[in-house]
């Protein structure tokens, strides 16, 4: 029966984080950056030039000049700059936000602070952060914002303006400082929030999306393996018959002897594998004496119709702490899951397969380690993908996608690595794992 999970779990079954825990969601585009500052130094420049040649007011135009020109020397060194895939991290947005904070301070210091009614602009780099980074980069910037309003509230040169000069109230100037501090905090706060929930909305869908696609392909597998095992039936039957009208033929002491066994022995699995893929799952509730065990004893009977000639293949079980062993659901997702895992083990070793089953009273663990070559390094991140078949000699696609996507429907987490020995690969890694309250019938029935 196949195992649904709500979206929230799927983020926990595929290795995801949550939104506000994966910096890698947070890149932007390069290029977005650099146009908003490139309309921000435009509204600069405008701002200075009107008020020092328009309305005739004096300023210290060079020092503000040259501060604009030190932004537009960074947003042409980040125009020519080439990131992986024309985004930025999150580190790199805020320091670039953190940047025209400070930039748009100094012009505020040299403009009247924050009598100058741009000082309103603060808001600006706030709000950006809180829609596209995390909430502590926005809390930083934030408190970045309220420390440069705050000095500026007491230092800053005199307000620009026509004889005999304009000096505001210093509650007046209180005042601006608490509006400045209150718009920034709301603005975090708010805009943050609400820019994690259409985030998490998002990724929720994506992840539906995800299972969905898994599911479909899943399904069209199943197809072809029942399709499969239809055709496959006439031929395997004539091949054990054949097989067992050459037994009868050729004497005992034939040196084809052992290779007419190993033909039966053969045709026999075949045949056996072909009816449980034509044989229809049990949609009834599982109750009988027969429908479960050990966790253990079900790693082993995936494990036994694997061993082979040439390769040693241990199963160990140990608890972890005094909790007893779970008993699971013998479900053909799990033993095809489990089974398909050791298979691809055994097919890679080249001496030894370990498969160590562990458990305590918050989660259980299978191991499965092999002596082989390993995954390739640049397919770590791609494997479970359906047709991806480039592990060392042979083929890594279809049974390890298929192998993954039963287990998750049990609400296993499905990790794969390299074992190391220095700098050298010593073979694969697949760990599987369960939160035991979803695994264990004993604990559920209690």
């Amino acid at each position: 029966m196949a195992h649904s999970e709500p979206a929230s779990d799927i983020f926990e079954n595929r290795g995801l984080s949550a939104p506000e825990q994966q910096p890698a969601a947070r890149a932007v585009r390069l290029r977005t950056l650099v146009w908003i500052r490139w309309i921000a130094i435009g509204g600069q420049l405008a701002a200075l030039l009107v008020v020092q040649f328009g309305l005739g007011w004096d300023l210290p135009i060079d020092a503000a000049l040259g501060v604009v020109a030190a932004a537009v020397v960074i947003n042409i060194l980040m125009t020519f700059r080439r990131p992986a895939r024309g985004r930025l991290g999150e580190l790199e947005v805020a320091v670039y936000l953190g940047f025209d904070v400070l930039q748009l301070a100094v012009l505020l210091y040299l403009t009247g602070g924050l009598g100058n009614p741009f000082a309103l602009l603060f808001l600006g780099p706030v709000t950006v952060s809180a829609t596209i980074l995390s909430r502590r980069a926005t809390s930083v910037l934030a408190v970045l914002v309220v420390a440069a309003a705050t000095v500026l509230s007491v230092y800053h040169a005199p307000l620009p303006w026509a004889e005999p000069g304009l000096a505001l109230p210093p509650i007046y100037v209180a005042g601006l400082w608490v509006a400045v501090v209150v718009g920034t905090l709301f603005l975090a706060g708010y805009v943050s929030s609400m820019a994690a929930e259409v985030r998490r909305t998002s990724d929720a869908l994506t992840a539906t999306q995800l299972a969905l696609a898994r599911e479909q392909q899943l399904s069209a597998v199943g197809g072809l393996a029942a399709a499969a095992a239809h055709e496959l039936g006439s031929p395997l039957a004539t091949i054990a018959v054949t097989v067992k009208e050459l037994s009868r033929e050729i004497p005992p002491d034939s040196p084809l002897g052992d290779d007419l066994r190993i033909l039966q022995e053969e045709a026999d699995r075949c045949r056996e594998i072909l009816a449980e893929l034509g044989r229809a799952p049990d949609s009834g509730d599982p109750g009988g004496p027969m429908d479960t065990a050990m966790l253990s004893d079900i790693v082993a009977a995936a494990a036994q119709r694997h061993r082979r000639d040439g390769i040693a293949l241990d199963v160990i079980a140990a608890a972890l702490d005094d909790s007893p062993e779970p008993v699971v659901l013998r479900s053909p997702e799990l033993l095809h899951g489990l089974g398909n895992v050791i298979q691809n083990a055994v097919q890679f070793g080249e001496r030894a397969v370990s498969v160590e089953v562990s458990w305590d009273e918050s989660e259980a663990r299978v191991e499965v380690r092999d002596d082989g070559p390993g995954f390739p390094p640049g397919m770590l991140d791609r494997i479970g993908e359906p047709y991806v078949s480039k592990r060392g000699d042979g083929h890594l696609g279809l049974g390890i996608f298929i192998a993954q996507t039963l287990l998750e429907r049990t609400g296993a987490e499905i990790g794969f690595a390299n074992l190391r020995d220095a700098s050298r690969v010593e073979g694969a890694e697949v760990t599987i794992r369960w939160r035991r309250a979803m695994l264990d019938v004993a604990d559920r029935k209690g």
